[in-house]
């Protein structure tokens, strides 16, 4: 009887081995900084929210949360930086929803956006609003519509890079109307704005960051795109609805923290819990207020359930526009 319990006593003294390392490991997290990868430029509204979130983390967390900027791609750069890294939660990255949904679909990339990564939330969504400067002849949307009808393709516009929420809200809005716009791609927000500050393009489709220009009265928007209801601090601001037009589907301009693949749960479970208290922490909030960014905390569960369809729509839309990858 002995001689036979013997090798499962072998057995499961290998398995307590093996199981106690893992979780002491995920107990003594975290012991060092935390990195955090930021997908796109310095000064985009991405970028500060991220450092906002950086901040508060370190709060509950213990340790320094140090972002770095890995901009390009719509945010897919540092995605597939991120795909490399062990699943130790001393690497994290904020990225664009674009970097799961559309710039997957339109690009061989590095990485699988379901199988490369742990999600740990989402927290905001970018405001989409087509917005002119303030010397532009275009006084209303139909103005600029009937313009672009009349010379198709003439019209450009700025966005954070090619399948970014920037982008997507823009070809909506030609496709709702039935036009032609010249889209001008960039590696973020915050040079997005520059061509627009300096006339290089023609409008820009809405970061976030480009309302601090409309208060200050050197810009002003046409439409907003991704709300069903007018922003209550531009009520003179129509909705693509009012025009008759479809809204910008869900899901398509998200922020979201996510970790390598993975992840122990021990690790992930204080992770999230950090990271989530930070988000709902009133300086976090303040944050996203400033940037005109609106708050939309989906967890884990809500993403994975969520992203498989927003990347079905995504693919439809990209189909019509001619940006599917080839095969």
């Amino acid at each position: 009887m002995k001689k036979k319990l013997f090798p499962q006593i072998i057995f499961l003294s290998f398995i307590m081995a093996f199981l106690l390392p893992l979780q002491a490991f995920g107990q003594d997290f975290p012991r060092g900084p935390i990195t955090l990868y930021v997908g796109y430029e310095p000064g985009a509204s991405t970028d500060i929210t991220a450092r906002a979130l950086a901040t508060e983390a370190e709060r509950f967390l213990g340790v320094p949360v140090v972002p770095e900027n890995k901009p390009g791609g719509s945010s897919s750069v540092g995605a597939a930086l991120l795909a490399t890294k062990k699943a130790d939660g001393y690497t994290l990255a904020v990225i664009g929803s674009s970097a799961l949904n559309t710039v997957h679909i339109m690009s061989n990339l590095s990485y699988d956006p379901f199988k490369d990564f742990t999600y740990i939330f989402s927290y905001g969504s970018y405001l989409a609003e087509l917005t002119v400067r303030n010397d532009s002849p275009f006084k209303k949307l139909p103005d600029l519509i009937e313009y672009a009808r009349n010379n198709p393709g003439k019209l450009s516009f700025a966005s954070p890079g090619v399948g970014s929420s920037g982008h997507l809200s823009m070809e909506h809005v030609a496709k709702e109307a039935k036009v032609k716009f010249k889209h001008v791609p960039f590696k973020g927000g915050a040079p997005a704005i520059t061509a627009m500050l300096g006339g290089h393009v023609d409008f820009l489709g809405g970061t976030g960051s480009h309302l601090r220009y409309v208060r200050q009265g050197v810009w002003r928007q046409l439409v907003t795109v991704h709300r069903e209801k007018r922003n209550p601090e531009f009520p003179d601001v129509p909705t693509l609805t009012e025009f008759g037009y479809k809204p910008l589907p869900g899901g398509i301009a998200d922020l979201t923290l996510i970790a390598p693949k993975n992840l122990p749960d021990p690790i992930y479970n204080k992770v999230a819990s950090g990271f989530t208290q930070a988000a709902n922490s009133p300086k976090f909030q303040e944050t996203l207020k400033k940037v005109d960014m609106m708050f939309n905390f989906k967890d884990r569960r809500k993403l994975e359930t969520e992203l498989p369809a927003t990347y079905k729509v995504c693919a439809e839309m990209l189909k019509e526009i001619g940006l599917l990858k080839k095969k």
